[in-house]
């Protein structure tokens, strides 16, 4: 019965007041669970709405809110999510404060102040937010002197907080020190996975020293995030938690730094070998071309006897000219060497790829297609088995392409490309294949490369298709 302090609202991607949703399985909101994990630790009470995952539209967010008359609310502001994020934010009782995140609020910090569709804006802190937002649910005055920490007042003058302190100690703080996510704050995690095992979702590190010219997570964007890993022995010791408290056997890391360096790889590997435990579990996680295929078949092999099922790489393209554009630091023989290495290992692989880049042409996409039906080869040559995952290019306020797309055109702002609306990928439900995929069904419905986008679409659509076909899921 204790009066909220903070409810963190994650926006839906639709509005499913109105619209359907096919897809039940959502990534877990672990940013939002992380801050709310460390308020909650504090002694504050704190909620979590996820819309998307719960699948509710516009209006009964803004009842629920309304009905709990939290004493804060926050949401993290993402480029498809916005204009959802808005209505939200009109549909509050004006006696909650609001607190604003995401990667949103670090690219266009002062058009979203200035933006007179929100009503309020009593706090928005960029980047690593949960010491911050802890010293503000204690005092609102305490983001005078918080980093990176800004703020509306009533008469629409803004405001941003003084640090007289080590700004890193609120802006990087020791990953390693914070919390484990409290599971109670994720409505969707841990979950039973397809081979009937429960499974987790984990970080296992922050920030990214890369700087791939599509992504929000890119160097040049988050210049305020230091990249750096979790000790691998806090990383198990969480693994084992999440084993005693939920019976979790599978867990999936879903930063791209995890496995960032064979140090750090032996280190774990290590760890888990030695542990009786740990030796029972499996796992899934992202990894980078370029690293990987530096890596010697005999680390390849320990990773595999370590559980490791699926390894992701962001392959994007299978364009070399596209490749140096975008900044990926590999080339399509690099791509090729590292999958037939790590599925010559015993492991699985998924290739991320983009379809629809700025001034993509018809014969660079037609080499991406042709580069995924390669490596789709590969499985009648290897018992580990390779699978792709294609999307729609869409721009990210200030990435490298957002900038681009803004410098070379005479007819699109920025307002513009915040423009998202709904596609039905899947048909009206006639492609069931596709239903997985309805998470990612957000687009300006604008053609960036030189090839319409029905093109585009229709292509990544016959992909993925025959793909689930092919792998009979």
């Amino acid at each position: 019965m204790k009066k909220i302090d903070l409810l963190l609202i994650n926006s839906p991607l639709k509005n499913y007041d109105t619209e359907k949703k096919y897809n039940n399985q959502t990534l877990p909101v672990l940013g939002l669970a992380y801050i709310a994990t460390v308020a909650s630790k504090q002694g504050f009470n704190v909620e979590v709405i996820d819309a998307e995952a719960k699948g509710m539209g516009i209006r009964e967010v803004i009842q629920q809110t309304n009905n709990l008359s939290p004493r804060w609310v926050g949401l993290n502001l993402l480029a498809p999510t916005y204009n959802n994020s808005l209505k939200i934010l009109q549909g509050l009782d004006s006696s909650i404060n609001v607190m604003l995140g995401g990667h949103q609020t670090r690219a266009m910090s002062q058009e979203i102040l200035k933006d007179s569709k929100i009503p309020r804006i009593d706090a928005m802190i960029i980047g690593e937010a949960e010491l911050r937002v802890v010293s503000v649910l204690e005092n609102i005055n305490n983001r005078e002197k918080l980093p990176l920490t800004y703020w509306r007042d009533i008469k629409g003058e803004i405001h941003s907080g003084i640090c007289l302190e080590n700004s890193s100690k609120w802006l990087v703080p020791d990953i390693n020190n914070i919390p484990f996510v409290d599971r109670r704050f994720l409505s969707n995690d841990p979950f039973i996975s397809e081979d009937g095992s429960i499974e987790a979702n984990m970080v296992g590190s922050r920030g990214c020293p890369y700087d791939c010219s599509f992504c929000g997570a890119a160097r040049s964007v988050t210049q305020d995030v230091k990249a750096r890993r979790r000790h691998s022995l806090n990383i198990l010791q969480e693994q084992k938690e999440l084993n005693r408290l939920y019976g979790v056997t599978s867990f999936r890391f879903v930063d791209e730094l995890f496995l960032a360096d064979s140090k750090s790889i032996s280190e774990y590997v290590d760890l888990v070998l030695n542990d009786s435990i740990a030796r029972q579990f499996r796992w899934d996680a992202n990894g980078r071309i370029n690293i990987f295929e530096k890596l010697d078949l005999s680390l390849l092999c320990k990773l595999k006897k370590s559980g490791l099922r699926e390894v992701a790489f962001g392959i994007e393209s299978g364009d070399n000219d596209m490749l140096v554009n975008i900044g990926k630091q590999t080339n399509v023989q690099m791509i090729r060497r590292c999958v037939k290495k790590t599925l010559a290992a015993g492991i699985n692989v998924k290739g991320f790829f983009i379809m629809g880049f700025p001034n993509e042409t018809e014969t660079q996409i037609d080499n991406t297609k042709n580069l995924i039906e390669e490596l789709n080869q590969l499985n009648s040559e290897y018992s580990a088995q390779f699978r792709a995952s294609v999307f729609e290019f869409r721009p990210y306020p200030g990435t490298k392409e957002w900038n681009r797309i803004l410098d070379n055109s005479n007819d699109l702002s920025s307002a513009d490309l915040l423009q998202y609306s709904s596609i039905d990928i899947t048909q009206n439900g006639k492609n069931r294949e596709l239903y997985d995929r309805d998470e990612f069904s957000s687009s300006l419905n604008y053609s960036f490369s030189k090839m319409p986008i029905e093109h585009v679409r229709q292509t990544i659509s016959e992909i993925m298709i025959n793909q689930k076909n092919r792998l009979g899921k």
